[in-house]
């Protein structure tokens, strides 16, 4: 009777063992921590030094005529569409005529407005400036989470100079595919980098037709890395599609 039972339990064991090396090896995409928690090592390494937007290189201009990224002051983009789970997305960006000191450049502030289903979730206020050879810098934002109308947040906003952060690249002055660069250069809050992909497709948006375009894939180190955000840039206009917000008008 005892063999019988010894017999039993060891063929349990062996059904049961390949269930427990499959579950011992779930560490969620090989964190290496010892904790399970994954390490998002999928962001391409950059090419591009970002040592442009050093506020050393020379004297930055608030003539950013970038034709990619080109800063006018008053000018409006607004861009609309409808995510993944159906939410109605708005988003609409403002260069005002303001500026703001930032590491010691004068910067050139622009205002993004963000709505869902109507409701203003985010407003940014962001701060750019144009390098001796033509490259867009970005130095940091100021931001405003909403909920149901109320400021409840702050969350990634940063500035150049501060805690360590310093200017990223925004748009290159001689954009290429196969460039990869960080936009922001804050450690631990905005670490953002984008990778041009392609370069002159056409694009049929609300606004119209357009064809002298960049197309991006930006990644976000802190976060999930296997998440990529597709973004466009028209010619003239700049930023023209983001994920699934498309142009509408531009003034």
């Amino acid at each position: 009777m005892n063999k019988v039972i010894r017999y039993l339990s060891n063929l349990l064991v062996l059904m049961l063992l390949p269930f427990f090396i499959i579950g011992g090896c779930n560490n969620n995409n090989g964190g290496g921590n010892g904790e399970g928690v994954s390490e998002n090592v999928g962001c391409p390494e950059t090419n591009l030094d970002i040592s442009v937007c050093d506020t050393s290189v020379g004297v930055f201009t608030l003539e950013i005529d970038n034709p990619f990224f080109p800063l006018v002051v008053g000018s409006q983009a607004i861009l609309e569409g409808v995510d993944d789970e159906g939410t109605e997305v708005r988003i609409v960006t403002t260069v005002l005529d303001e500026t703001e000191e930032v590491a010691g450049v004068t910067t050139r502030v622009v205002e993004e407005d963000e709505f869902e289903d109507g409701e203003r979730v985010e407003t940014s206020r962001n701060f750019f400036a144009q390098a001796p050879d033509g490259t867009v810098c970005y130095f940091g934002e100021d931001v405003n989470d909403f909920e149901d109308g109320v400021v409840v947040d702050n969350s990634g906003e940063w500035r150049a100079g501060e805690g360590g952060a310093a200017p990223g690249i925004i748009m290159p002055a001689n954009p290429q595919v196969g460039d990869i660069f960080s936009q922001e250069g804050a450690p631990g809050i905005a670490e953002d980098l984008a990778e041009i992909v392609a370069e002159g497709e056409t694009f049929d948006v609300e606004a119209g037709t357009f064809s002298d375009t960049l197309r991006t894939e930006d990644c976000n180190p802190l976060e999930d890395s296997s998440v990529i955000d597709e973004k466009v840039y028209f010619s003239g206009i700049g930023l023209a599609i983001d994920q699934d917000a498309e142009l509408v008008s531009f003034e």
